[in-house]
């Protein structure tokens, strides 16, 4: 009897071990505000609106530790919008993340599953769009270059390095899925980052062929793609640099579609024959006291298109300004303001400015307000 209770005890000590080796975290975020716009379509607009500055998720994450510096891990996650509790992507439970993978302290990540591309993962935090957790009303016109994750990779593969010294690289590979059609509507993708002390530099591309072509593919009819193209190119470099309370940053991204045609989710319902973008942005952060923070940016597009309808070069200027006061490290509230100005494109689907997350103005100009609360869990 003595024995068995010895051995009784061993084993619930070793399940606990076992156990305290495995987690499961469910995680989420909660962003609802009141946007004033001074033009939609010609006419002003209150509204009660989600996610305009962080994306709404909830999701579960994981890792078990198989020992020797060895974890499986992996990350389920759900875009929702709780003005309607409607899911962000239909017919998809998880359809901001799905992964499955193998960290090593030694040699690094790899996972395979539905994931952010290499643009997302290392120009993503200098943007204001993708800082933290987000700025969604800042991003780039149609978020052209998807520094705000306007899609991510399906059928993905993807490796993340150690760091050593600062320096970090990463490489993505979508598969088509296809059969017989091993690069139709396929991704890669790769970048690297460099961190040392106050500094953090990026440089990240991107490519798509034929996206949303198929159903199976990289890129699915889900997501929000402004332009499905035979091909679309995104490069580019940035960083910041941290000087006490201040962080000051520099980004520049290229974006090249050739062929494009309206999807299913397209704001733009205009063919191109060739489309491309240049961002360049500039942004600040500054943190006033532990709970109050100041932020804003200035993004300055250069765009070029030809066509069968004609060829043109529209540019916008934007401006956003952002004050933030944390209740807590959960909770948060903020007021945003965010100007654009559109012009050199008459007659085209680019006339009128058009600020990410909202429907667009009749004439070149557009004003956003916003004041909201945001919750972490």
């Amino acid at each position: 009897m003595k024995k068995n209770t010895i051995v009784a005890a061993a084993l619930s000590v070793c399940a606990v071990a076992a156990h305290a080796q495995s987690s499961v975290t469910l995680y989420g975020l909660i962003d609802t505000g009141i946007v004033y716009t001074n033009n939609q379509g010609g006419s002003s607009a209150w509204q009660e609106q989600s996610s305009m500055l962080s994306n709404e998720v909830w999701g579960l994450r994981g890792s078990e530790d198989l020992g020797g510096g060895l974890h499986v891990i992996f990350r389920l996650e759900n875009g929702f919008n709780i003005q309607n509790g409607k899911t962000t992507y239909s017919g998809t439970m998880f359809g901001r993340q799905a992964y499955v993978g193998v960290q090593s302290d030694n040699y690094g990540t790899l996972t395979l599953g539905r994931q952010y591309d290499a643009v997302v993962d290392n120009l993503g935090p200098i943007a204001l769009a993708n800082n933290g957790d987000g700025n969604n009303l800042a991003a780039h016109p149609f978020d052209n270059d998807n520094v705000d994750d306007s899609f991510y990779i399906n059928n993905s593969v993807k490796y993340v390095s150690p760091t050593y010294q600062g320096l970090q690289a990463e490489a993505l590979y979508g598969l088509s899925n296809a059969a017989g059609g091993f690069s139709n509507n396929r991704a890669y993708s790769f970048g690297v980052t460099y961190n040392n002390g106050p500094i953090n530099l990026a440089a990240a591309y991107l490519q798509l062929n034929n996206g949303a072509s198929n159903s199976t593919g990289a890129l699915s009819n889900n997501d929000f793609v402004n332009f499905p193209a035979a091909r679309q190119r995104v490069m580019g470099v940035g960083g910041n640099y941290t000087i006490g309370p201040a962080m000051v940053g520099l980004l520049w991204t290229h974006t090249l579609f050739d062929n494009t045609q309206p999807g299913a989710n397209s704001v733009i319902l205009q063919s191109f024959d060739t489309l491309h973008f240049d961002n360049y942005e500039v942004n600040v952060h500054y943190t006033v006291t532990p709970a109050i923070s100041l932020a804003g940016a200035y993004t300055f597009t250069q765009g070029a298109f030809a066509g069968a309808t004609g060829s043109a070069d529209p540019k916008w200027h934007q401006v956003t300004l952002m004050a933030d006061y944390s209740f807590s490290k959960r909770t948060d509230v903020y007021v945003e303001g965010v100007y654009q100005h559109a012009y050199g494109a008459a007659g085209s689907a680019f006339e009128g400015a058009f600020i990410n997350g909202l429907s667009q103005a009749s004439t070149g100009n557009q004003v956003a307000a916003t004041v909201g609360i945001r919750t972490r869990f």
